[in-house]
């Protein structure tokens, strides 16, 4: 079974429901990761996007905070979520379809501003996030599996647009990079979208600070697609819209597509 999945930080599902149906007009993947949903599961707009085929929903939700939900045209079981740092954050979940593929769904904590836990709560958080990401992988390997979400970290040097001025940014740390490193390594996982686009910068997210985004183009590659060792090589495809960045009131994060032929 042939199928395309694309994962997207919507931002609140909400307020930007017109864009996610949008994305599933024009675009038509087979399954769609939100991330950053601030919706409870209850009111999420599921019937609009029902309307137009996705009739199968996967998610977990919090009132104007976090939440993550998976859209399918596809049957999909929900295979349940993981509660990381034992917060009772909605920033995992997943799904099985009936080709035994399993999709996980990750909103990683974004880490605050300043790279340091002693102090800044929210950087420690971030990396205890990714242990347990790590722990968890290397205790359950994966297997005929796909991760996808805004992990909120940049990897490489050209998944951001200054490798020297970002160094100390979080997001693009070496620390940071490190931690996600170990979480890779751990289940496995091979990149998806750089498997198929290895070579210049990529970009999934800019700031709305910026006064004109694309001019700017000061991007970071926040949001990946993964999969693990035995299914990468059907992985193929890779892109990312950069042109949902400037839809109305967008997201300041774009959709990252990848499918797979299994």
């Amino acid at each position: 079974m042939a199928f395309t999945i694309a994962t997207w930080n919507i931002n609140s599902v909400r307020l930007r429901a017109g864009l996610v149906s949008r994305l599933l007009t024009e675009e038509m993947p087979d399954v769609l990761c939100l991330q950053e949903c601030k919706s409870p599961v209850e009111k999420i707009p599921a019937e609009v996007f029902s309307d137009l085929g996705y009739r199968y929903m996967v998610a977990r939700g919090q009132k104007g905070y976090n939440g993550v939900a998976i859209l399918s045209k596809l049957p999909i079981e929900d295979v349940g979520h993981r509660d990381f740092v034992g917060r009772g954050d909605a920033r995992h979940v997943a799904a099985r379809l009936e080709n035994g593929v399993t999709v996980h769904n990750f909103y990683v904590p974004a880490g605050g501003d300043v790279p340091d836990r002693e102090v800044n709560d929210k950087f420690g958080h971030k990396l205890d996030f990714l242990t347990e990401m790590r722990d968890w992988f290397h205790g359950e390997r994966p297997e005929k599996s796909v991760l996808v979400g805004d992990l909120n970290i940049a990897p490489r040097e050209d998944d951001v647009w200054s490798h020297k001025q970002l160094l100390k940014v979080v997001s693009h740390t070496p620390v940071e990079v490190e931690a996600l490193g170990t979480v890779q390594e751990a289940g496995g996982w091979v990149d998806i979208t750089r498997q198929d686009l290895p070579e210049g910068n990529l970009y999934s997210w800019w700031s709305y600070r910026a006064p004109d985004w694309n001019a700017a183009d000061k991007g970071r590659r926040l949001d990946h697609v993964w999969a693990s060792t035995d299914i990468a090589a059907a992985g193929h495809g890779s892109r990312i819209l950069r042109d949902a960045r400037g839809w109305e009131q967008p997201s300041d994060h774009a959709p990252v597509f990848a499918s797979f032929d299994l």
